[in-house]
This record gives structure tokens, C-alpha cells and sequence, in this order.
């Protein structure tokens, strides 16, 4: 009894100056989002709202009708708006009423949909948490919302991603790689747009200082009273007329209705500050002077344009070519939330593709044009249709004969209306991309079944974009954008050029040579005599000399980019679910079922015992492992072998190797795993190293292996510990 009462001592120890700590003013604000990451219950069996046109029934759409036909509705009438001109404030409303009547469709959709279709994002998060493949940052302090550290196995697993990145677009579409510098100074994202333009309104609490996205809390506290049954009907009606106008509301609006809602804040009741305009950059001065603003980049994209000029010479002047950069950039979110899916420190991988604005081919194109994609376009968000699968050499070429019909530079114009109308991809390179964005995609082991590409309507459209789809994922947090892919124009390089004087253009050469008319130079022959004097007969006959025509073979032009962006960490949390696992009849046991190109390690070695004989061959098996650059881990803990391999499928180790007492007798083998179907083989030792590597890089499959060699039959029901 005494140590036990000399344990509880020390734990309440432990806890006070746990608590004590906690209390400090930088612990209070962050502990609450620590405690409680990766063990949230709420979060088991969230439903996920699968595409319906794949699943739905005749009595499902007869439902849907309706709202369906609300949402086209209201989409016919931002058509009219815009087709007629309409003021820029009755378009915003029209198109927040298009969004409100949207997400009730997509509400329906979700309670239409089958009840099996969840996710037990709890579970997941446990498996992530415990074998520390991510966590959030400072944790011991509390943690910090929107930042994460990797740890081993996570750390892996994004080192994996980007290599096959690499791999797959920068080496086999032989495009420049840069790495630009993290700090920027202002002038170079004042051209860009970032400086005026990235910015949102919020609000603190004047008592804590906790800031609040004021068109989120508006949002929110409008929508919890219009559905208190305690108010009026005309209340109602004013609550959800409010929220359909938010996206068109101004600063002074927002205040307003601030003060007529007594909105306070949420999580203390205190009074909230002024509206207040925040940049969602990070600002910082650069050197010791402080004469120098700048900021951590919001996006990798800048640092590429700025080294246009030399990226063309390096390719020696030809057009079209493209650039590469890895890298972090950083975005001071407001409220940050979904794990990795809103941080404010990430990693981005970017591709900035430039071609000629009027001519958009890809000579690659063929290759990918049977390509199907799931396509959401503008057009059928706005009619309140379903997305459809279509080849992207069709929507290419639909595509195309609106430009054709319109003009290029037209369409350029008009393109946030026409493709409304079209729902269309706009140009060759554009689809190319977006085929090979879907293959390495499926490759790195996204569902196909959970991913779709979603045009952007015109009032989401980026500054800088003429037109713009999303690669979306579906996971329990519903849709999200997971890579971008823009048609940027010649926004960026035309920005700096103005800003900095230095022409960023390209010369193209014509087929034809092309006579270009000069403006002839007329001489005042006053003012040239009395000038020039005995001279003046020489300078007005070189004047008169001067060629009026001049022949040109090259002409210059401002490359449009096609940039596809790829979030790095929303990709991996998409992974993490679209991969997580159970045993069927044992669902305490999970594992993450990566494909092997991804997987943090790709082989584990597993001796059956701790018997000493086993020591030779594991260590010969481990050198043959490494020699041919295969990652793996030994892993000669205690417990069974069933359990061992629970603890490896966790990790998402791929392949496992058991050294057994057959290994000892000659001639050596040992017994091969695949963690999915829990198969067994029995490989010769001298080979088994370069069947897991041509396991591991896709150089054979499992099914080849299975029939070259003899199986090994042994049952696992050990759960994990």
C-alpha cells in the first residue's frame, strides 16, 4: 500500500505541473486543440458522400429532381446576369444563392446515400497517431492548430511521394527544376497580386484576442438562429437573405450586421473588435535594417517567373518548355482545421508549363487522349447535375470548337461565361495534364472511385486564372482540392515585366517573314539647320535614308503558363484514408494498404525467434536488401510472428520476410508475405532480395511471384499489440 500511495503521489505531481503549465499564457490557446487530436469519437463512422451518379436508382433521382431543377434555376439566372451585364453586387447574390441552393443538393445527396458508405476516421487517426506518422507541432507545449510534424514513417511515406513526383514529371517529361528562395521581397508579390489580394476579414475577442474569419462567424451564428423555433418568421427570412449575400457584403455591411445580431464571441461571450483586413501572408524583414519587407512565400509559382529569362536561355530560346520546384510555402490561416488539410506551413510541388498563347497543342496529347476522367464542370454545377465520366480528347475537342468559333483572344476574354456555357476543358495542354495528374494519382494509390475534377466558376476563379480545375478527393471530410491545374495566361510574366522594366518574352520564329511598317521620320528643316548648321544636309539626308518597311523573321511573344499545383500534404491525408484498413472478422486490427511505390519501407525481416542460428542469414538477407537500394526493417522483437506482422501491416510495410528453421537447411530460403492478402510464398535466400525490389518498383506483381513459386501456408489470427 505504501507504493502505491507513493505512486498516486507522484502522478497528481505530475498532472499539477502538467495543469500549471498548461496555465501559462502561450499554453491556454493551444492546449485545447492537443488533447484531443486522434481520439475524437464523434468522428467514428463519419458518412461519405459518394458520387451518386454511380450508385443512384430511379427513385433516388426522382427525389433529387427537384432540387436539381432549383439549382438550374438559379444557375439560368447567373447566365442571364452576366450574358447581360449585370452590376457586379446583383451577380455576387445571385451566385451565393446558386452556392446556398448547391449545398442543399449536395446535403440531399449525402443523406441519399448508401448507409455502409462511412469511414472511421477516430480509428485511422488512433492507428496515425500511435505509430507517429504525423503530430501536431510543440505538442509537449500544448501543440500549435495548423502545424504538424512528421514523424518516421511519415517522413518516409512524403519522401516516397515526391520522388515518384519527380520521377513521373519532372524526369519523364524532362522539365527544369528550381529551388527558389523561401523569403520574398514585397515588390515581387505586390506585381503578382498577393500583396492586395490575399487578404480576409476578421474579428478578435477583445477580451482573449482570439481572432474569428468574420464572413465564417457570421455564417454560423445566422444559421444557429434562423433555426431557433423562439424567432419570428420574418427573422428567419432576414437570417438566410444575410447569408445568401455574404460572398457580396463589404466591410462596412459586415460590421452592420455585427452590431444589429449582437454577434459575440462564441467561445467566451466577449465583444469583438472592428472588422480588420488580414493578409494571409507572413510578413518579416529581411536583413538587420529592417528597411526590407517581405514574406514567407505563399506559393512556390513566383520564384519560377521571375527566373524566366534564364530558364529560357538555358533551353536555348524554345518554346514550349516546363519548370519545376518542390518546396514549402506558407499561408497564415485564420482558422486552420481538418488535420493536414488546412495548415499554415506545407509542402507544395508545382509545375509552371510555357507555351504559346495561340497555340495550346501538346505533342503528348495523343497518348493520353482515351484517358476517362470523372468531370464536374461549371455548366453542370450550375444546372444541378451529377459529374460525368467523359475520354479527355472528347471535352478537348468540344473545347476547342468554341475557341475556334469565338477567337482566341475573345475567349480569352470571355472565358469565366463561355465555359459556363461549354463546361469544357479549354486547350490540348491543359487536358494532357489533367490525364496525367489522374494517372500518377492512381498510381501513388488514390481511389478512382473517390476522385473527380471540379471546374472552377467564375467567382472562385484566382486572380490570375482564365480557367481552372481541381483534382478532388473524397474523404470524411467531404470534396477536397488536392491539386490544381490553372491556365494562369500571361498574367505573371506580364505583371513583372511591368513591374521591373525587364521584358520576360520569348521570340518566335515565323514561317513566313513578315514586312512590318516603321513611321517615316518628317524633319523640321528649321530647327535641323539651325541646329545642326553646316551639318544639317547630312542629317536630312540619313533621315530620308531611314528603311519605312522592315522584314522580320522572329516575333516576340509573352508565354500563357499551365500550372499544375499538387498539395502535398492533403494528397498524403488522402491516402491515409483511401488506404486505411481492417481484417475482415477483426476489426481491431487496422493497417494502411499503400502501394509498395509509396509505402515508407517496402520490407520487413522477421526472425521467427530469438534463436542464434537465425543471426547469419538475417544479417545476409539485410546486406542483399540494402545493396540494392531496398528500404526495410528488422524487426527481432518478442511476441509471435503473427503479431510482428500486425505491427509491420500498420506501418504499411508492403513485403515481410520470416526467417524460420527451413532457413537453416540447405538449400536456404525463407518465406515471402504480402501484406494485402496475407499470402505466403518460399523464395531461395540468394534471390529473394531482387524479387522484393522488382516487388517494390513494379517490375513484377504478386500474382507472377505466386506462380513462380511454391506456397507457404500458415494462418494469422494474432491481433496487433
Amino acid at each position: 500500500m505504501k507504493y502505491i500511495y507513493i505512486i498516486t503521489t507522484s502522478i497528481r505531481f505530475v498532472l499539477k505541473q502538467r495543469v500549471d503549465l498548461y496555465q501559462t499564457p502561450f499554453c491556454v490557446s493551444l492546449v485545447k486543440q492537443y488533447s484531443s487530436w486522434g481520439s475524437k469519437k464523434q468522428h467514428r463512422n463519419v458518412k461519405l458522400n459518394f458520387p451518386l451518379n454511380r450508385m443512384a436508382d430511379p427513385k433516388i433521382e426522382e427525389i433529387l429532381a427537384p432540387f436539381r431543377a432549383s439549382v438550374k434555376e438559379q444557375g439560368d439566372l447567373v447566365r442571364s446576369l452576366k450574358t447581360n451585364g449585370a452590376p457586379e453586387l446583383d451577380v455576387k447574390k445571385a451566385v451565393a444563392e446558386l452556392k446556398l441552393r448547391k449545398k442543399i443538393l449536395e446535403d440531399k445527396e449525402l443523406a441519399l446515400a448508401p448507409s455502409d458508405a462511412t469511414f472511421d476516421r477516430a480509428k485511422m487517426e488512433d492507428l496515425l497517431r500511435r505509430r507517429f506518422f504525423y503530430d501536431q507541432s510543440f505538442a509537449i507545449y500544448g501543440g500549435i492548430t495548423g502545424q504538424f510534424d512528421f514523424g518516421p514513417m511519415g517522413c518516409a511515406l512524403k519522401a516516397n511521394l515526391l520522388n515518384a513526383w519527380r520521377s513521373f514529371f519532372v524526369l519523364e517529361e524532362q522539365m527544369l527544376e528550381v529551388d527558389c528562395s523561401v523569403l520574398t521581397p514585397e515588390p515581387v508579390l505586390k506585381a503578382s497580386g498577393h500583396v492586395d489580394r490575399f487578404a480576409d476579414l476578421m474579428v478578435k475577442d477583445i477580451g482573449t484576442g482570439e481572432c474569428f474569419r468574420l464572413d465564417h462567424l457570421i455564417k454560423a451564428h445566422l444559421e444557429k438562429l434562423a433555426a431557433d423555433k423562439k424567432i419570428s418568421q420574418a427573422t428567419k427570412e432576414e437570417c438566410q437573405d444575410i447569408i445568401v449575400k455574404l460572398d457580396g457584403m463589404t466591410k462596412q455591411d459586415m460590421s452592420d450586421v455585427i452590431q444589429k445580431f449582437n454577434i459575440h464571441s462564441p467561445l467566451t461571450g466577449n465583444e469583438l473588435t472592428e472588422p480588420i483586413e488580414f493578409n494571409l501572408m507572413f510578413a518579416t524583414q529581411i536583413g538587420p535594417s529592417g528597411l526590407i519587407k517581405g514574406f514567407l512565400r505563399p506559393e512556390t509559382a513566383q520564384g519560377i517567373f521571375v527566373n524566366f529569362k534564364r530558364l529560357l536561355e538555358f533551353n536555348q530560346g524554345r518554346l514550349p518548355f516546363a519548370a519545376a520546384q518542390i518546396g514549402n510555402a506558407f499561408r497564415n490561416e485564420i482558422s486552420p482545421r481538418s488535420g493536414l488539410i488546412r495548415v499554415r506551413e506545407f509542402t507544395m510541388a508545382e509545375i509552371e508549363h510555357f507555351c504559346d498563347p495561340n497555340d495550346k497543342q501538346h505533342p503528348k496529347f495523343d497518348s493520353v487522349k482515351e484517358t476517362e476522367l470523372l468531370l464536374y464542370s461549371a455548366c453542370n454545377q450550375m444546372d444541378g447535375k451529377s459529374a460525368e465520366i467523359i475520354k479527355i480528347g472528347d471535352a478537348v475537342q468540344r473545347g476547342l470548337v468554341a475557341n475556334q468559333m469565338l477567337g482566341d483572344k475573345i475567349v480569352a476574354k470571355l472565358v469565366p461565361v463561355i465555359f459556363w456555357f461549354q463546361g469544357l476543358v479549354a486547350n490540348q495542354t491543359l487536358g494532357y495534364f489533367m490525364a496525367r495528374i489522374q494517372q500518377f494519382l492512381i498510381l501513388v494509390g488514390i481511389d478512382t472511385s473517390k476522385l473527380r475534377f471540379r471546374q472552377h466558376m467564375s467567382n472562385e476563379m484566382a486572380h490570375y486564372a482564365c480557367d481552372c480545375w481541381d483534382a478532388e478527393m473524397l474523404t470524411s471530410y467531404g470534396w477536397i482540392e488536392c491539386v490544381g491545374c490553372a491556365d494562369r495566361s500571361a498574367f505573371d510574366l506580364t505583371q513583372h515585366t511591368k513591374a521591373t522594366g525587364v521584358r520576360l518574352a520569348a521570340e518566335k520564329k515565323l514561317q513566313e517573314p513578315k514586312v512590318i511598317e516603321l513611321t517615316e521620320a518628317v524633319p523640321n528643316k528649321s530647327v535641323v539647320g539651325k541646329a545642326f548648321k553646316k551639318d544639317a544636309k547630312v542629317v536630312q539626308d540619313y533621315l530620308a535614308a531611314l528603311q519605312k518597311d522592315k522584314t522580320v523573321h522572329v516575333e516576340e511573344i509573352i508565354p500563357s503558363v499551365i500550372e499544375p499545383s499538387f498539395g502535398i500534404g492533403r494528397i498524403m491525408y488522402a491516402l491515409f484514408e483511401h488506404n486505411f484498413r481492417m481484417r475482415e472478422g477483426d476489426e481491431q486490427r487496422t493497417f494502411l494498404s499503400l502501394p509498395p511505390v509509396v509505402a515508407p519501407l517496402k520490407c520487413s525481416v522477421l526472425p521467427l525467434s530469438g534463436n542464434a542460428e537465425f543471426q547469419p542469414f538475417v544479417k545476409q538477407l539485410s546486406q542483399g536488401l540494402t545493396r540494392l537500394d531496398v528500404s526495410h526493417k528488422v524487426d527481432d522483437s518478442s511476441g509471435s510472428i503473427g503479431r510482428r506482422y500486425a505491427r509491420t501491416d500498420e506501418i504499411s510495410i508492403p513485403f515481410g520476410v520470416t526467417i524460420d528453421f527451413d532457413t537453416l537447411k540447405s538449400p536456404h530460403s525463407a518465406t515471402l508475405r504480402e501484406r494485402d492478402s496475407m499470402g505466403q510464398v518460399r523464395i531461395p535466400l540468394d534471390v529473394l532480395p531482387s524479387v522484393v525490389r522488382d516487388l517494390s518498383y513494379s517490375k513484377t506483381t504478386w500474382t507472377q511471384v505466386e506462380s513462380t513459386y511454391p506456397k507457404f501456408e500458415q494462418q494469422e489470427n494474432t491481433k496487433a499489440t
